[in-house]
């Protein structure tokens, strides 16, 4: 049995002299940060490193103060000032939220874990986020930083994913009333900063004297990893359209699916053989090479066809546009320009 008390006392002094800056956070002992920040950071950071989600961040809450003004968005440019960060059913989950939280909590945030959960979009992970950092509720929030501190802090033999539940369990184990809106930020801190992926930082951890991997001699043995199986490969067609004023043709996607609602170049669709793929309209289609780009569930390679037509699309100064698509039609517009 860990001495909780000693282990946290040791960790929440860590991280008083050695916590990250970050945009969204409020110093250690300051007030709590707003719940906006906080949920719009959460949400930000899922699947997102810290330094490719700042920027995002400081962009939001420059243009949407409040979760109000977000919420008075149109979809479009939010979904534009969401290109670039993936998995974009985050960004159609950050506007039912926030137009639920203006529209039914008069624009104020739940402050407790089960409130939370009940708006849209917001899964168990964000609600105790939000209610421990932003509203002080000793909540077991745990992330994959955190998961990592555990798996070593135990010497967790189950391998991952399938260990998350126990990792869970274990991590609660650890909560407690005193300083809750900082416990959580210091795990998330010592994960990734001192208990790194590889090789971890032993000889700057405060919790050695604690942790079971560091007892073995070979810390960096965990967390064990099932071996993933390879991704599915599939392969497309985009078509770079231009017009007599050199714009460039672009289209809505459906609201569903995989890049739902954003702006894109026209496509066939994934999965079929270029050589069996339509054209948006007719023209005359020169080669211009491939692009590959990765998914969370597949890689893809687009073949890219460019020419000069019209049609009913959106035309697009080509520069706005490659500053305002997702990374995949990035590639091909770049691709098809070149």
């Amino acid at each position: 049995m860990l001495p909780v008390s000693a282990l946290r006392a040791a960790l929440l002094d860590w991280y008083d002299a050695h916590g990250r800056t970050l945009a969204w956070r409020a110093p250690p002992g300051s007030p709590p940060p707003d719940p906006y920040r906080v949920w719009l950071s959460e949400v930000m950071l899922q699947q997102t490193t810290t330094p490719h989600a700042t920027p995002y961040f400081e962009a939001f809450t420059a243009r949407w103060p409040t979760v109000t003004d977000l919420a008075t968005a149109e979809d479009s440019d939010v979904m534009a000032a969401w290109a670039g960060l993936g998995y974009y059913a985050r960004a159609r989950n950050l506007l039912a939220c926030a137009r639920a939280v203006a529209r039914d909590h008069g624009g104020v945030f739940p402050d407790t874990e089960a409130g939370l959960l009940a708006l849209p979009g917001v899964g168990a992970y964000t609600a105790a986020a939000v209610a421990a950092i932003a509203f002080g509720r000793p909540a077991n929030v745990v992330d994959g930083n955190v998961e990592r501190v555990m798996v070593r802090l135990f010497a967790v033999g189950t391998p991952l994913p399938a260990a998350k539940p126990e990792l869970k369990r274990l991590a609660a184990t650890l909560v407690a009333d005193d300083r809750p809106a900082d416990w959580p930020q210091a795990l998330m801190d010592l994960g990734a900063t001192v208990c790194r992926p590889g090789r971890p930082l032993c000889e700057a951890c405060p919790l050695t004297g604690w942790c079971a991997a560091f007892a073995s001699g070979q810390p960096e043995r965990w967390p064990l990893k099932t071996k993933k199986a390879d991704r599915p490969h599939r392969t497309g067609v985009a078509w770079v359209l231009r017009d007599g004023q050199g714009r460039v043709a672009l289209m809505r996607r459906p609201d569903k699916g995989l890049l739902g609602g954003m702006m894109g170049l026209p496509t066939s669709a994934w999965g079929v053989s270029p050589a069996d793929a339509a054209p948006p309209v007719a023209a005359d289609w020169r080669a211009a090479g491939a692009i590959e780009h990765v998914f969370t569930h597949f890689s893809l390679t687009l073949t890219v066809r460019v020419a000069e037509g019209e049609g009913d699309f959106v035309w697009t100064d080509p520069e706005a546009a490659l500053g305002a698509l997702p990374t995949v039609f990035r590639k091909a517009l770049e691709r098809g320009l070149g």
